[in-house]
């Protein structure tokens, strides 16, 4: 069961935004496009949301195509990457205003507001103006108020961009809880580390397109090598051993340090062999993570 089709879609400006995107998001999971900074993610995320027409394919969105842009968007909540809050309201007439929009009758708003509010940690500042919230605050009541009409996809746009890694953190186990709830989530992120201890499905995105689409462990799997680096005098001296191990793909020297890029975990054990007995003020372990991934896959670094 999908709550998210995509097929083929294209979009174009000055440059092709989209081009001829498709992929598929199970319901109740978290899915994300992982990609720099003009990847093409917010268009995309546009074009699923209704907000803009794709040149050419075909979407949908609950079981909605998109050109049934009111169906879709009765089922959807989205957090912009922008701020989109009126700052003169309280926390709690800016939920409520966006409740009154989804029909929802004063019980059942006042019900979801406070059940919301909760759920970020915000019901203590519900009569609070908004403009004196931090910009944390402000990401968690974007959230709230996305959720408040219980939608069945919830679109994310960078929803931890600016955030502190505590408020990022906080906000991830937010959108852990919605998930749990059976609530679709879309996300986009540039986050390595979002996208790897959040997601479940994760599409790297890079100019317009859909690079690869996996879990996150199948991704990285598929690349099977990391690097152990070493520290220790005349790091020269055991480059040949090192060399000839099984696994080893690459061996690089500097003045007092080693690095042997491989299968770590078939090659970390005949590393320990070769160091018996060897002074070693520090040994380290990368292992492969989607960074990897998205090099092997572009030819070129995340940035």
């Amino acid at each position: 069961m999908y709550s998210i089709i995509a097929d083929c879609l294209e979009k174009s400006f000055e440059v092709k935004a989209v081009d001829c995107v498709s992929f598929k998001v199970k319901k109740g999971s978290i899915f994300a496009l992982l990609g720099p900074n003009g990847a093409g993610k917010t268009t995309l995320t546009g074009i699923l949301t209704t907000l803009i027409k794709p040149d050419s394919g075909y979407a949908e969105v609950a079981g909605f195509s998109i050109e049934e842009k009111l169906k879709v968007r009765e089922k959807i909540g989205v957090v912009f990457q922008e701020p989109a809050l009126d700052t003169k309201l309280t926390a709690r007439e800016n939920l409520e205003f966006h409740a009154m929009l989804y029909g929802m009758r004063k019980k059942e708003r006042d019900e979801k507001i406070l059940r919301a509010l909760k759920l970020v940690g915000l019901e203590k500042w519900e009569n609070v103006v908004v403009e004196k919230f931090s910009g944390g605050m402000k990401r968690k009541l974007e959230m709230a108020r996305a959720f408040v009409h219980d939608p069945e996809v919830l679109f994310l746009d960078e929803p931890t961009l600016g955030l502190d890694v505590q408020t990022r953190r906080i906000m991830w186990e937010y959108i852990k809880a919605l998930r749990d709830e059976g609530v679709t989530v879309f996300m986009t992120t540039h986050y390595i580390d979002e996208a790897e201890n959040l997601c479940d499905e994760v599409a790297i995105m890079d100019r317009g397109k859909i690079i690869k689409v996996g879990k996150v462990e199948d991704l990285k799997s598929e690349i099977g090598e990391g690097a152990v680096y070493v520290e220790i005098d005349n790091p020269q001296k055991y480059t040949h051993e090192f060399e000839k191990l099984e696994g080893v793909k690459e061996v690089t020297i500097g003045e007092k340090f080693i690095q042997i890029t491989g299968n770590v975990d078939k090659i970390l054990p005949m590393i320990f062999r070769v160091l018996n007995g060897v002074k070693v003020r520090s040994i380290k372990v990368k292992n492969p993570d989607l960074e990897d991934v998205f090099l092997k896959l572009t030819g070129r670094r995340f940035e």
